[in-house]
């Protein structure tokens, strides 16, 4: 049996069919409501995504993606009926089981759902007049994240289809004023026609003999008797026009002498004997012709308006205050007079003000219009009084805060703008404001989330080194003494392995919580990453710092962490570090920290280790130190080498096709006395903590550049790719000598030079890499983004990253030919990467069976052992390599 929905409440029809009147909610598709269900598509991973609106009889697509050619449904079909119901997000995971839908002939036949989550398109007023939803012919759930971006999108959809709605509004009280306008003229035409036929001073002018006649009303009217101004010709008529006004009323005559306007019509001034200029109405019709068909005599009038010029000058001031007022229509509109009362206020200023605009009319508008600065609470500045004084728009300040009538406060932003009259003369003010209080809250959450680690809510690494900073400042310029903690988790790993990621996730959560409580308010508690800590304790001095620490391994060691009847036990490693003046950056405070806490894990974990200057255990137990001395030794002597490995084009080669050109990928080696070689996973770790990692990439992009200038092979070289570090990425002094690099290399050497950044290097310094992406591009260089897919948001960065290219991680490409889920990962990698105009290269490519895998999933290139071993980058062009790349 078909279940069928109850029909919308009497007001939500009301609505829907005031949206039908003004034609907002047709079915024609439009770019932002297309871009909405791409997105929720893309987000949701699904097939099927639609804006749908409904009414008491159908439900009709102004969006649509994957439903090609379908436009509406009936609405007992509807799955969007019934989530238009509700207020929250409506899911079916499985239309087959659930008794509303198992028989409905959309999921018995085509398209065959089986899965849908709708999130309601709610109104400011409350109505619901629709869905945003995704639609999947297979059994699925939305996932929490995935849940929350579908409520977002249809927020956005619902302010939407209200701008529309507002649109509409406005284009009708427009067209309600043109209309208003053709009345008013036509009455004035009438009001000029019983004019004409009292008062009005007639002419006549012959046109091919030149004779010009008057009556006695037309010399009056310029205070003369027609006696006086005999002989007449059309000069005489000139010597009285205002010279601004003669050429204008020559060639409208002349337009419909012409034949090109039905009657000639002119308003001019012409001098009056009494030494003033009146204003009057010249109209005229040729009335008579040649035998050859040329005009002959043109009869006219001129009538004093005068006075009606005035009144219509009047009308135009009035005019001019409707027209500002209805074109912000939109938004509250408040308009007052000169000195500041309100004049009048819109329904949407009633609404956010809570004064209507009957009580309002007369009052100071501080009164109506109670501002004040939400961060100080202090009354904000008077816009229209602002705006009165100084004759110019003015707007209101970021922060300013609307206190209804009852109390309700809004966040606004405004401009008061003066209305002005054809003489310049200021008549009021227009007051335009609208809510963003939404915009607002959502902004805070978006700043906050930037500084804040979403799991525990702790601070995160960005936002601590930032706090750490001014820390060290006000130590080295007060002598104030503070102190670091750096804690790490003993036996994290052992739950996370164990029990899964969710229980490693709850255990940082309750950790975070534990943390909490033992430091004071006013300290700042971060979550670095994984499970690593730290905490800065505001002039708080050594001893005070260690018992502090003590208590928080205390805690933990006596804290177990229970999970399906597991208990774990779990302790910390602390490192302790005072801030004092003996510290020159905060890079050396938290490598000495760092050095700490690896020095309490050695000494047997649960424990704290505090720093000492002349304790050198702590530095000794760390190779890291080693090798960073020894990177500054190997860039001052050039002992690294250079070597390359080969990138080859998975699509099939035509026979007889020459040799492609070269596309490779420049590799790092460091040279020890003895000869051999170290790769880089073995140095670049300690380049990166002792922040050597960008003088090596300037290094390497100098050798690359200057040897790619100097090969007599460019010509064949068709791309060869530089790996970047993300400090080089997040370091903007850095990319001045790097644009310095790329400019003297040439745009010969540019065209050829792919970038690589690291995906979490970018995403970790986004504006940052965003900004040097945009500035290597602008110069010719390709850029690539590495190990895709490596992060947890990967498709979200490629709106803010323009690369050319990406290198899929080879976590996907090792198990490719027997796991299916990487095959589907790589797949989807693809396909997002075709829809940016992307090229893909799979890395790792060790196997025959997984490069034929990557040909059939549509990737572009492979790199791995399997096509080439690593060689010196010298020998890319000698015979033999070559010789055996062909082969």
């Amino acid at each position: 049996m078909q279940y069928t929905p109850a029909p919308l409440s009497p007001d939500e029809s009301r609505r829907l069919a005031a949206l039908h009147d003004l034609q907002v909610l047709d079915s024609a598709a439009e770019s932002e409501f297309d871009a909405l269900v791409q997105a929720a598509a893309l987000v949701c991973n699904v097939p099927v995504s639609l804006i749908s609106l409904v009414d008491e009889h159908r439900q009709w697509f102004k969006a649509n993606v994957g439903l090609p050619g379908v436009s509406e449904t009936p609405r007992d079909q509807a799955f969007c009926a019934h989530a238009v119901l509700d207020d929250a997000l409506m899911e079916v995971p499985d239309a087959r089981d659930d008794p509303r839908f198992a028989h409905n002939p959309l999921v018995v036949g085509e398209p065959n759902i089986r899965f849908y989550a709708g999130s309601p398109l709610r109104l400011s007023d409350g109505a619901r007049v629709g869905t945003l939803c995704v639609i999947d012919r297979q059994p699925r759930a939305l996932d929490a994240r995935q849940r929350a971006v579908l409520d977002h999108l249809a927020l956005a959809a619902a302010r939407a289809l209200e701008h529309r709605r507002a649109v509409r509004l406005q284009q009708q009280l427009l067209q309600t004023l043109s209309e208003q306008e053709r009345a008013l003229s036509a009455e004035r035409a009438r009001l000029q026609n019983i004019l004409h036929g009292t008062a009005a001073g007639t002419w006549e002018w012959n046109l091919v003999t030149g004779e010009v006649r008057h009556d006695e009303r037309w010399a009056g009217m310029i205070g003369w008797r027609l006696a006086d101004l005999l002989p007449m010709h059309p000069e005489s008529w000139n010597r009285h026009v205002h010279p601004a006004d003669l050429l204008r009323a020559r060639d409208l005559l002349n337009q419909h002498v012409q034949g090109h306007t039905p009657h000639y019509e002119c308003e001019l001034r012409m001098w009056h004997r009494e030494g003033r200029w009146i204003w009057v109405l010249a109209r005229a019709r040729v009335i008579s012709r040649t035998p050859d068909g040329q005009p002959e005599w043109v009869a006219g009038t001129h009538q004093d308006i005068t006075d009606s010029r005035r009144l219509a000058t009047e009308l135009a001031e009035q005019h001019e205050l409707m027209r500002v007022t209805l074109q912000s229509i939109g938004d509250a509109v408040i308009t007052t007079d000169a000195s500041g009362h309100v004049v009048w206020l819109n329904p949407v200023a009633e609404r956010l003000t809570g004064w209507s605009s009957r009580d309002a009319r007369a009052r100071p508008l501080r009164q109506v219009f109670h501002i004040v600065d939400e961060r100080t609470r202090e009354p904000a500045a008077d816009p229209v009084a602002a705006c009165l004084a100084g004759g110019e728009v003015v707007a209101l300040g970021s922060h300013t805060l609307l206190i209804s009538r009852d109390g309700t406060e809004y966040g606004v932003e405004d401009s008061a703008a003066p209305i002005r009259s054809e003489q310049g003369t200021v008549l009021g003010t227009v007051l335009v404001f609208h809510d963003v209080t939404e915009q607002r809250r959502l902004s805070g959450e978006m700043n906050w989330r930037a500084s804040h680690d979403p799991l525990t809510g702790l601070v995160n690494r960005t936002e601590f080194e930032s706090r750490l900073a001014r820390v060290l400042k006000a130590a080295q310029e007060e002598r104030s003494h503070h102190a670091l903690l750096f804690i790490d988790l003993d036996q994290f790993k052992l739950v996370n392995d164990t029990c899964g990621h969710a229980a490693g996730d709850q255990l940082l959560q309750q950790v975070a919580r534990m943390l909490g409580d033992q430091v004071r308010t006013r300290d700042t508690l971060a979550r670095l990453g994984g499970d690593e800590f730290a905490v800065i304790l505001e002039h708080c001095r050594l001893p005070q710092a260690r018992r502090v620490a003590q208590q928080i391994c205390d805690r933990l060691e006596q804290y177990r962490f229970i999970h399906d009847s597991q208990r774990f036990r779990i302790g910390a490693s602390i490192g302790l570090v005072p801030v004092d003046e003996r510290w020159r950056s905060t890079a050396a405070v938290l490598q000495a920290a760092d050095s700490c806490c690896h020095a309490a894990k050695e000494a047997g974990r649960n424990r704290v280790q505090a720093w000492r200057d002349d304790d050198g255990e702590v530095s000794e137990r760390h190779g890291a130190m080693r090798w960073a001395m020894r990177l500054e030794r190997a860039l001052d002597e050039h002992q690294f080498v250079l070597f390359a490995q080969r990138i080859e084009g998975l699509s099939p080669r035509l026979p007889g096709a020459t040799q492609p050109a070269v596309h490779a990928e420049v590799l790092l080696r460091l040279r020890e006395p003895d000869g051999s070689l170290v790769a880089p996973g073995a140095f670049l770790p300690a380049a990166e903590r002792f922040h050597l990692a960008s003088r090596i990439d300037r290094w390497v992009l100098r050798q690359v550049l200057d040897w790619m200038a100097a090969t007599p092979h460019i010509a064949d070289i068709e791309c060869l790719s530089v790996n970047l570090s993300g400090q080089t990425i997040g370091d903007r002094s850095v990319h001045g000598q790097v644009m310095g690099m790329l400019r003297e290399a040439g745009p010969q050497v540019c065209s050829r030079l792919c970038l690589e950044i690291t995906e979490t290097a970018a995403i970790t310094r986004l504006a940052d890499a965003a900004l040097f992406i945009e500035q290597v591009r602008a110069a010719g260089v390709r850029v690539a983004l590495d190990d895709f897919g490596a992060g947890v948001s990967s498709f979200g960065y490629l709106k803010s990253l323009r690369v050319d290219k990406l290198k899929i991680d080879g976590q996907f490409i090792r198990q490719l030919e027997d796991d299916a889920l990487e095959a589907a990962a790589v797949r989807c990698f693809v396909d997002v990467a075709r829809v940016a105009g992307l090229e893909t290269v799979a890395e790792f490519v060790e196997t025959e069976g997984q490069r034929q895998r990557l040909c059939q999933l549509g990737v572009n290139y492979a790199q791995g052992y399997l096509l080439h071993e690593p060689a010196p980058l010298h020998t890319l062009f000698e015979p033999d390599a070559l010789a055996a790349d062909a082969g």
